[in-house]
């Protein structure tokens, strides 16, 4: 008996003349089909914040949030996880990923890798990964073997499993501790899950990953005051995040960066007049969060 397909492998209903459409109409119906996927996230946002929520606690308190995944899914996964270290200061080693094939699989995808569930436990080994620590694992159908046995040997450290799938009553949902369901159903392109499933699982990353900046405090006001200013680009945005939020001259705001030896937040503080020092004490006494601190 045939196994019934799952939502991301049946057959868009708008796609069987896309083959036949004019380009522009063509790419008009892309478009439309990639706005109802993003639309899918509108259901999930409770256990998006719930799976944030989990990330904070877990970097709060010294520990690291995960990701991984395979395939697409794993490269929507590694692009939120290699945006945190410049977007929030936070160090790589307190953000692992564990991406089926490693590094040599981002060139060349190898399909065979995906149902390795030996290789997931060797990286989840690897990431060290335990009590405490959260991690977040994406698989568009919800089967991937390798993000399953991720998500079950991560539970069996005592690890907070948020479980991110496109297909309702997936085997990954079920084995998660925070289950987001992102239900964006068939892809134009039957199967395609770098379509579809792969935007709607990229914003939700986004957006859980911004919260959990929020939640450190390293996001202030729209800016993102825990950046790691590596090159000419985030050292002049720095500068212009110190001069908004201290309210000082540009020349000002440089003064107090070079005196924090380039950390925004405290440079903030010592724009408005606080020395270094004390600066730093303040903010740890805050937990990092510089809204107690501007009143």
């Amino acid at each position: 008996m045939t196994k019934p397909l799952s939502g991301t492998e049946r057959r868009h209903p708008a796609s069987e003349d896309l083959h036949l459409l004019d380009p522009k109409q063509a790419m008009a119906l892309l478009l439309s089909a990639q706005r109802t996927a993003l639309a899918a996230i509108e259901a999930a946002i409770p256990d998006l914040v719930r799976a944030a929520a989990a990330g904070v606690r877990a970097l709060r308190d010294g520990g690291r949030m995960g990701y991984a995944g395979a395939g697409s899914s794993g490269l929507m996964a590694l692009a939120d996880c290699l945006e945190l270290p410049g977007t929030f200061g936070l160090s790589p080693d307190r953000t692992p990923m564990l991406f089926a094939g490693g590094s040599d699989a981002l060139l060349r995808m190898h399909g065979h890798v995906e149902d390795d569930t030996a290789l997931a436990l060797a990286d989840l080994e690897r990431a060290g990964l335990g009590a405490g620590d959260a991690i977040m694992v994406v698989s568009a159908s919800g089967t991937t073997p390798y993000a399953l046995a991720v998500a079950q040997g991560a539970r069996a450290r005592g690890v907070t499993v948020t479980g991110i799938a496109n297909v309702p009553g997936s085997a990954l949902l079920r084995d998660s501790d925070i289950a987001v369901l992102l239900e964006t159903g068939p892809e134009m392109v039957a199967g395609s899950t770098r379509m579809g499933a792969a935007t709607a699982q990229k914003v939700a990353l986004n957006m859980v990953s911004v919260l959990v900046g929020i939640g450190l405090g390293h996001v202030h006001a729209g800016q993102m005051v825990n950046l790691i200013a590596d090159n000419a680009k985030l050292v002049e945005r720095a500068v212009r995040i110190v001069t908004d939020l201290a309210d000082v001259p540009e020349p000002e705001a440089r003064d107090a960066l070079a005196r924090t030896d380039g950390a925004v937040k405290p440079a903030i503080l010592v724009a408005r007049g606080a020395d270094p020092e004390t600066a730093r004490t303040a903010l740890q006494r805050s937990g990092g969060h510089l809204g107690p601190l501007m009143g």
